[in-house]
């Protein structure tokens, strides 16, 4: 069991740095996931730091639960862009079809995530 935590926390940590890291460096990118009515750079780079902070936070065992908590909540709050890319016209990535895998991909990386949180 601390094998397959070590690992998820190997594979979050590097998988949400390098979401903010791309956050930062290819803005443009993750613009169509924003709706509208927000300031897409802000919230872009806001989002991109949290990431990437968050991700680190899960490499030092001070920081582990409090990191995998708020990945935890990030991911849920993040739930409403995933269904609300499936309802568009053109999603943010790729087909319709691939906008509706996502959303239980989302899901997934929550239980995951939750998993790490209770078993540090």
């Amino acid at each position: 069991m601390e094998n397959l935590v070590l690992i998820l926390k190997i594979i979050y940590g590097c998988f949400f740095c390098f979401a903010g890291i791309m956050h930062i460096i290819k803005p443009n990118f993750f613009k169509n996931f924003i709706p509208d009515f927000f300031p897409k750079l802000f919230v872009n780079y806001f989002i991109g730091f949290i990431e990437f902070f968050l991700g680190v936070g899960l490499f030092f065992d001070k920081y582990i639960e409090f990191s995998a908590i708020s990945i935890l909540i990030l991911l849920i709050l993040l739930i409403p862009i995933h269904i609300w890319d499936v309802t568009k016209k053109r999603p943010a990535i790729g087909s319709k079809k691939l906008a509706i895998v996502r959303i239980p991909f989302q899901f997934l990386l929550i239980y995951g995530i939750y998993f790490i949180y209770i078993n540090s």
